[in-house]
């Protein structure tokens, strides 16, 4: 169903983390304001509008959220359902809630995907260390066991190679419920950002190529013509319209044998589509703002070639970085500690190849030795 675009507005933003902040810094250049849901005490956003400190399941502070702004967000899926159900009654959320029970359960998420015809690798459920075994059975090694639930950046997730590998691997998802899914032969993972407006336009990105280092996104490139955009064009538009989905969309794909195979999808804006900030006509942050106010959405072209580098668990000197021609220093404001996203680095040119061996000079400095990550 189409909604009516909003005017100037006041956003609310469920999680004040760096998205969030990104988000926002979108938003207010576009003249709206916004409050934030956090149960941090200093969290990134909070500087750029009201901070509601509470937990996210917190009835009255979601209530007191709604009833102040005209739209509500949020900056990641993992809210729970049964918390956001009551003020999405009282207020317009998007993505809404349906979106966010597919998107929090990989099972779920797996049927749906694959219900639209879009290829999803091998799986079966496990609540059991006896599920696990026949699992193991009928999908073969080596394979992958996920958390069905709050899993992300290889938290969650253990590697079976050997069927004597079962119970300490149930034993590291603490007996959670799982999905088993397959190893497959991907040639390469790439992620393309769509958004969808509440009056119903829809727009994708260039699809971006990532590469990954301890289960966390290190790096995303932008190719020209990537000739996989139309397939994952295509599959992201079957997912825009059953979910009649409003806001920003990421969708992971493995490349095998030249087709692609969902891995999983993001209702809201993405790492993998840092680079927008400063290599597309219009970022995905303010296209998140345009989409969910209803205003026209912005061209989502690729300005310039693009790399970009997350900056995990220290920050380096910013000023080697930022003497290399082309560069975007994005810094969170968060503490630094193991394995956490403190900023990126966006590189741009009007070249690819220039592009690239800027990159792998930032790399050098950043790391030490180009493509790995600290």
């Amino acid at each position: 169903m189409t909604q009516p675009p909003l005017e100037r507005a006041h956003i609310g933003i469920i999680g004040a983390g760096q998205l969030g902040q990104m988000i926002a810094l979108a938003g207010l250049a576009l003249g709206h304001e916004f409050t934030f849901l956090d149960p941090s005490h200093r969290p990134p956003a909070a500087r750029l509008g009201r901070h509601i400190q509470a937990e996210f399941d917190d009835q009255s502070a979601l209530e007191r959220l709604a009833v102040e702004c005209d739209v509500l967000t949020f900056e990641f899926e993992n809210v729970p359902v049964s918390a956001l159900e009551p003020i999405s009654r009282q207020q317009t959320l998007y993505p809404d809630t349906r979106v966010l029970r597919i998107a929090q359960d990989r099972l779920q998420e797996k049927a749906f995907l694959a219900q639209l015809g879009i290829p999803v690798a091998p799986h079966a459920a496990v609540d059991s260390l006896d599920d696990l075994q026949a699992a193991i059975a009928q999908i073969g090694l080596p394979a992958l066991l996920k958390t069905r639930r709050l899993g992300y950046d290889g938290k969650g997730q253990v590697v079976l190679r050997h069927p004597t590998d079962a119970p300490a691997a149930w034993d590291a998802v603490q007996s959670q419920p799982c999905v088993l899914e397959a190893f497959v032969p991907f040639s390469r993972e790439v992620s393309l950002i769509a958004v969808r407006s509440r009056v119903g336009e829809q727009s994708f990105y260039p699809l971006g190529q990532n590469r990954h280092a301890q289960g966390i996104l290190h790096r995303t490139d932008v190719p020209t013509n990537d000739p996989a955009q139309p397939q994952a064009e295509d599959y992201a538009r079957r997912v825009l319209t059953a979910l009649d989905y409003v806001g920003v969309l990421a969708i992971e794909f493995f490349e095998v044998d030249g087709q692609l195979m969902a891995n999983e999808m993001a209702p809201r804006v993405h790492n993998s589509g840092h680079w927008t900030q400063n290599g597309a006509a219009t970022s995905q942050f303010e296209n998140h703002v345009r989409a969910i106010l209803g205003w026209p959405l912005g061209s989502t072209e690729r300005t310039r070639a693009s790399v970009m580098l997350n900056l995990i668990g220290r920050l380096p000197d910013a000023r080697p970085l930022l003497a290399l021609p082309g560069t975007h220093w994005h810094d969170y404001g968060k503490e630094p500690r193991s394995g956490r996203k403190l900023g990126h680095l966006n590189i741009t040119s009007a070249n690819e190849a220039d592009c690239r061996a800027v990159a792998a000079r930032a790399e050098a400095l950043i790391f030490g030795n180009p493509g790995s990550a600290v």
